[in-house]
């Protein structure tokens, strides 16, 4: 349970390596200081911050940012280190703009969390006013164990006065440092997000896709992306990633654990090469896996989060822009209007054309902003694609060329890519967190896209299974041999086409059931399987199993629902959407919700439990925070490739090696 903390109060932490996420209401500087027993910092080289991220133990982000990850070791600190300070620092204002104290923004949010994303103690900093600079909490030992407190410090004077409290003789020097990394761009361009609501929080998600605004509240941890994920739970969003799990994922044979599969609890690794110097007013050039994280799939996989975040909120600022110059050339025509002189001769005239020429030109500013964040947000995704390993790649990365059967689970699973009206020109990978927390609707019953083609009924249905499909393909793929088993249900036989590459290569667990009899047959055995794993879990013996007990993470096709459900058979799929998650039973729905109203209100929460994608693309998904309506695109084989059935021959092969 998540100890809610509030000024001065501690709380024990059980665990060395561990995590502290910040947001707050706009960009700030992050850094993390060590002290001895009395809070003394003895030099510069104890302070990890933007122009020094990594310190033994330590990593900060290199940028300034309304949202940060970091990375923390307690068993890599020295006997000399007692104290670990997590400080932050409002960016030294450009020229008076910007808020120079913490008492014009949002309260910062802080939380310690595991390597698997399970909050262990929060504090939200309140109280602040003229304070620039403020102790947010820290992590201290005593008598051998560590704990966590919560300080809320805060200084006027901003990181020099605070440093000079904590005895460092170097304090204005590394503030000053400081401020310089921060002002160089070493973070990304973009304008400050809205203030954020409680329900918004990132800091309490963990990154993962969109939602849209008919499916519910946001159930997973991330950005994800957001994610998306993105707009769900994020995590994403994402999702924004972008779960609440502990344990590593069991291996086949042995006790089994649903929770989140573990992540590499090793030492950060080295930072990645910096960018080279930016010349003096030019943006610094993007480096693939530039964010924090405890190896590059977790630093990629962060930063296509702080990338689906960052179009976000420029985009937001672009459109508020508009929005203020509208309101104002609105007003300023209404003055002209009501004054009687203006309605002689052409003072009128000239007033009206005056405040079209200042909308025009507020208007003009803000998209020269948003074009100069976006060109910043390309030339980054232009170096990140291709460095994205399968299960973030795209279809066509040659990646999947040269792909084997992994060892491990991945962080996340990309289930498409997502764009903004105003920037055609980035797409931001959709990245959904792993396992599945919950399951997915492919609509079949959208009949018109985005750039106005009209795709009939039949061809609508062959697009979404061809789409559930890759999707399937691609949990297959990413995960070890052994570890993921399909199942499908296509009781009138109409996906046989689509479903074609899943049972010519051999890949799923039987031929699709077909008829009455068929879904029933695969609903029971199901069921069966989540109850078994959850009287064994609640009894505390998950290796009372039978033997030969599949103990793979399953996902249930289901083609054309609901043709060949009755209500029982709805019943009994609504159980294993809201009971199979938890225990590694997952569901894919392609289905055309117009068709199924005549279930009336029965299939409304089975609709809700699920994340609805799209065949085509389409602007239902929204992110958590801002509320844009993002369009999403799906996953798409490029024409003619034979990558899929490739992907799936070695997912076979390595079964069947593995069977042996």
């Amino acid at each position: 349970m998540t100890a809610e903390l509030v000024r001065g109060q501690n709380h024990p932490l059980s665990q060395s390596r561990l995590e502290i996420r910040i947001s707050a209401g706009m960009p700030v500087a992050a850094a993390a200081a060590l002290s001895d027993e009395n809070g003394r910092i003895h030099g510069t080289e104890w302070v990890a911050h933007p122009g020094a991220p990594v310190q033994p133990g330590l990593e900060v982000s290199r940028q300034a940012a309304a949202d940060h990850r970091l990375a923390v070791d307690l068993d890599a600190m020295t006997e000399a280190v007692h104290r670990v300070s997590v400080l932050l620092a409002l960016p030294a204002p450009d020229g008076g703009a910007g808020p120079a104290r913490f008492g014009a923004v949002a309260a910062p949010f802080v939380a310690v969390t595991g390597l698997d994303g399970t909050e262990v103690a929060s504090y939200t900093i309140t109280g602040l006013d003229l304070e620039s600079a403020v102790v947010a909490l820290e992590l201290y030992r005593r008598q051998g164990a560590w704990k966590v407190r919560a300080v809320g410090q805060g200084y006027a004077g901003g990181l020099a006065e605070l440093f000079a409290d904590q005895g460092l003789s170097e304090a204005a020097q590394l503030a000053a440092g400081i401020d310089e990394a921060v002002a160089r761009g070493l973070a990304r361009s973009v304008q400050a997000p809205p203030p954020r609501t409680s329900e918004g929080d990132r800091s309490r998600q963990a990154a993962a896709p969109a939602v849209g605004p008919d499916q519910g509240s946001v159930p997973q941890g991330a950005p994800g992306p957001v994610p998306p994920a993105y707009g769900g739970q994020p995590s994403g969003g994402p999702q924004p990633a972008y779960g609440a799990a502990t344990d590593p994922h069991a291996a086949s044979g042995g006790p089994v654990n649903y929770s989140h599969p573990g992540r590499q609890t090793s030492a950060p690794p080295p930072p990645p090469p910096a960018a080279p110097p930016a010349r003096p007013g030019q943006p610094a050039q993007p480096v693939a896996g530039d964010a924090t994280g405890w190896s590059m799939e977790e630093r990629l996989y962060n930063q296509v989060w702080g990338m689906f975040e960052d179009l976000a909120r420029t985009t937001a600022a672009y459109r508020s822009a508009v929005d203020f110059a509208e309101s104002r050339m609105d007003k300023e025509l209404e003055q002209a209007l009501s004054d009687p002189r203006s309605r002689i001769g052409g003072q009128g005239d000239a007033a009206r054309e005056a405040a079209r020429a200042r909308y025009s030109q507020l208007v003009d500013q803000a998209r020269a902003s948003l074009d100069r964040d976006v060109a910043q947000l390309v030339a980054e995704s232009q170096v990140v694609e291709p460095a994205l390993p399968p299960a973030f790649a795209r279809w066509d990365n040659p990646c999947w060329h040269a792909y084997r059967v992994p060892m491990e689970i991945p962080m996340a699973l990309r289930l498409g890519d997502l764009r903004l009206p105003e920037a055609e020109a980035i797409r931001v990978p959709m990245l959904l967190r792993l396992p599945l927390e919950r399951g997915l609707w492919i609509d079949s019953g959208r009949t018109d896209s985005l750039d106005g083609t009209f795709t009939d009924s039949h061809d609508m249905r062959r697009l979404a299974m061809d789409t559930a499909v890759a999707h399937a393909a691609r949990l297959l793929a990413v995960y070890p041999a052994d570890e993921f088993t399909v199942h499908v249900v296509d009781p009138a036989g109409s996906g046989a086409q689509a479903l074609a590459p899943l049972s010519q290569t051999g890949v799923l667990a039987g031929p699709p059931a077909q008829g009455a009899a068929g879904v029933t047959e695969v609903l029971a055995r199901l069921i069966q399987r989540v109850d078994l794993v959850q009287m064994a879990l609640r009894g505390g013996a998950p290796d009372a199993l039978p033997p030969g007990f599949d103990t793979a993470q399953q996902l249930l096709i289901v083609n054309d629902f609901p043709h060949g459900f009755d209500d029982r058979a709805v019943n009994q799929l609504r159980y294993l959407v809201d009971e199979g998650p938890a225990v590694g039973v997952h569901l894919m729905l392609v289905a055309d919700r117009e068709e199924s109203a005549g279930y009336g209100p029965l299939l409304d929460p089975l609709w809700r439990a699920l994340l609805r994608l799209t065949p085509v693309p389409d602007d239902h998904l929204a992110d958590p925070w801002v509320g844009h309506a993002w369009t999403y695109e799906p996953p798409t084989v490029p024409h003619g490739s034979e990558v899929l059935r490739q992907v799936l021959t070695k997912v076979a092969e390595a079964r069947r090696t593995w069977n042996r």
